[in-house]
Parts: C-alpha cells; sequence; structure tokens
C-alpha cells in the first residue's frame, strides 16, 4: 500500500486546530481527543475522551469522559467536571463517546472496557448530568453510532464487531448495522463495508461520526487502517505500525446497508503537523462528529494523533459528489 495518502482537495482544515487540547480542561487532562459532537437545545455539544495523567512524563492514569459547549462549533468551553464515568468491579473505562440526537432527546453511544471484553454502550441524556444506559452488547463490539431517525419504524446503527477468530486470527474488521424496536435489544444485522471495499485499508475500518441525512442519501464517514510492518516508533508506544485516515460514502435512505456510492480515497488523511507529530499514535485521523449546517456547509470533528480534538470543513455537495462508486454484494 501506497505510503503516500493525502486529504480530498473539498477537505479545509480549520486554522486554529485544534480546537480542544488538555490546556482547555480545567481539570487533569491529557489526551483530549476522539469526541461526539451534536446540536442540541440551541448550541453544540460536545463530550470528549479524556485520557489523564502526565504529558511530559507520558504516563496514564485513567479515562473519563468530559462536557463542553460552544456557541459557534469552534471555541469551546468546558464544564467544570467529567460528565460520565463508568468504574466497577468488572468495568475498567468508558470512552470514545458519538452524540446523535433522536426525537429531541440526545443519545450516547460509548465504549467500555470490561475484564470479560470490550463492550458497546448506548445511553441517554437530557440534561448531561444523569444519563440512562440502555443497552450494552456482548464482547466484542464498539464504535457504534446511531442514525438521527427512525428507518422504516426501527432505530438504526452502525457497528463494528472484532471477531479475531473467525478472521484468521489477526485484525481484519468490517462495518455492520442493526436496528432495534426499543433502542435495547438489536439484530437483523447485515453487513455493510468490507476492508476490501476500501483501498486504502488493508487492516481494518469501522463507523465513524453518526450519518447525515441529506436528499441523496445517508452521508456518512468511516475510519479506515493500513498497517506497515516496517514503521517504527511513532509516537508513545515503542512501535506504531498503523495509520488511520478518514472516509466518506453515501448509503441509502431507505436501506442503510446498501453503499450508493464511496470515496476510493481518504477523505482526510494525517498531514498536519499535530496529526503526524508529537502525539501519542501519531499519523491517526478519526472522525467522531459532523454537523450539516443550514448553509450546506459540513462540520467534521475528529481526533488527532489520539491527542488533540480538530475541526475540518466541506461543502455538503462536494462531499456527495466524491462518493461515486457503489458497493455491490
Amino acid at each position: 500500500m501506497s505510503d503516500k495518502l493525502v486529504s480530498s482537495k473539498v477537505i479545509k482544515r480549520y486554522s486554529g486546530n485544534p480546537v480542544l487540547s488538555d490546556k482547555d480542561v480545567p481539570y487533569k487532562a491529557a489526551l483530549v481527543f476522539n469526541a461526539g459532537i451534536t446540536k442540541f437545545n440551541g448550541q453544540y455539544v460536545m463530550v470528549f475522551r479524556n485520557d489523564y495523567g502526565s504529558l511530559e512524563n507520558q504516563k496514564l492514569e485513567g479515562t473519563n469522559i468530559g462536557l463542553a459547549y460552544s456557541k459557534d462549533g469552534i471555541k469551546w468551553n468546558v464544564t467544570s467536571k467529567p460528565c460520565f464515568k463508568m468504574e466497577d468491579k468488572e468495568v475498567t473505562r468508558a470512552y470514545d463517546p458519538r452524540l446523535t440526537v433522536i426525537d429531541g432527546r440526545c443519545y450516547m453511544c460509548f465504549a467500555v472496557d470490561t475484564k470479560h471484553g470490550l463492550r458497546g454502550g448506548i445511553a441517554v441524556t437530557d440534561d448531561f448530568e444523569k444519563f440512562e444506559i440502555l443497552s450494552l452488547t456482548v464482547p466484542d463490539n464498539r464504535n457504534m453510532v446511531l442514525f438521527p431517525k427512525k428507518v422504516n419504524g426501527k432505530y438504526v446503527r452502525l457497528e463494528r464487531p472484532f471477531p479475531v477468530y473467525s478472521r484468521g486470527g489477526r485484525d481484519r474488521f468490517d462495518i455492520w448495522m442493526s436496528d432495534s424496536p426499543d433502542m435495547k435489544y438489536w439484530g437483523n444485522s447485515n453487513l455493510v463495508l468490507g476492508v476490501e471495499d476500501v483501498p486504502f485499508a488493508n487492516d481494518k475500518i469501522g463507523p465513524a461520526a453518526p450519518p447525515v441525512e441529506t436528499k441523496q442519501g445517508w452521508l456518512t464517514t468511516f475510519h479506515a487502517v493500513d498497517k506497515d510492518t516496517t514503521r517504527g516508533k511513532n509516537g508513545w508506544e515503542e512501535k506504531w505500525q498503523k495509520r488511520y485516515t478518514g472516509g466518506i460514502m453515501l448509503l441509502d435512505l431507505e436501506k442503510p446497508w446498501i453503499v450508493k456510492g464511496i470515496c476510493r480515497e481518504p477523505l482526510i488523511a494525517p498531514e498536519a503537523p499535530y496529526e503526524v507529530d508529537g502525539g501519542y499514535r501519531n499519523n491517526v485521523i478519526f472522525p467522531g462528529g459532523m454537523i450539516l449546517e443550514d448553509s450546506g456547509e459540513v462540520k467534521i470533528y475528529y481526533g488527532a494523533a489520539d491527542t488533540v480534538e480538530c475541526l475540518a470543513t466541506a461543502d455538503v455537495n462536494d462531499l456527495i459528489a466524491l462518493c461515486k462508486s457503489p458497493v455491490v454484494r
């Protein structure tokens, strides 16, 4: 696989990136990234993953989920304390939140590390102070995102189960879709996109930001991973051989497991200094929030180098135009 992946020309990075880092958090923080962002009750809302500890000593102590608000989606004010944390005898941590507003309520998908595997959770909140946990998957599933409305009377989510045994004992993970009558019981699962469908991935793929609705279909980002064993130290760890990029596809409005079109090249690839250098894991792009404005501008929020949260923008028609190649099963 080519080592030269570049971002699409339709993407414009915000000149003030990152929009959120540890310096913006009024409590213990180190790595602030992989946030979920939506519009809720008249303002922008962000829930972000905070791996706290020491950047100087490259040592982490724990994880929580922080909360921030914004009037313009660019300048963020972080609240005085984290909004969500799960820890008990079974659960180690909750992280990587995604936000979707459905029928006036805000739903949060998140990952949960437990002593018996990694689970995906869904919670609902009206004020970000109290969360009702609606469901937790069996291991191993994560990267779940909800569609912002029911499809054919059912709630719908994208997800990425990662079965090591049945995939030959290695990474080879794909994007699936399930639906639910009540947000608690999920089934009717269908394969949406396989690793083999993405030319710039050779390791795994998965959902990114929750889809947004357009007349042409559900505009949907995904993350794609390529692995190169010749890569060495690219962050805190002794060896980091993977690179994460953001992709874009268009799903059918009524049959969202059908990919009407996909861009065969990355939407966002690691290029900027804060994406490729000085991070916990360099060369990582992970979209977690996408907002379609009335003007047609699309705000795409993404974690960079597993360290900071960033913003890129594009015109919705340009993004749709990228999704030219259908995926046939």
